[in-house]
């Protein structure tokens, strides 16, 4: 897959420097994937969760941030759209 918007990540990591390593691990399975539909996600992080428009929220670092993304299935396109702790999420309308 390919990720889009990997500025807004180096920036989240500067401010949640314990994040870095979930982050990278999530951005390095990313690009490795071949996501066709949501179920195969589930099949590798059983906590995600979807919204409609392909919204796919994942628990980073033991659930303690969110990170919302934006897939386009066929284009193998992953465009983050938001990350931040569970108490700014609770914040945001997707």
């Amino acid at each position: 897959m390919k990720i889009v918007s990997r500025e807004q990540i180096l920036q989240f990591i500067e401010k949640h420097s314990d994040a870095k390593g979930a982050i990278e691990s999530w951005w390095q399975e990313t690009i490795e994937a071949n996501w066709r539909e949501p179920k195969d996600i589930k099949e590798r992080y059983r906590t995600v969760s979807f919204l409609g428009g392909n919204i796919v929220i994942f628990n980073i670092k033991g659930n303690n941030y969110r990170l919302v993304v934006k897939i386009a299935y066929q284009q193998k396109t992953v465009l983050i759209k938001w990350i931040g702790t569970h108490a700014e999420y609770d914040k945001q309308q997707f």
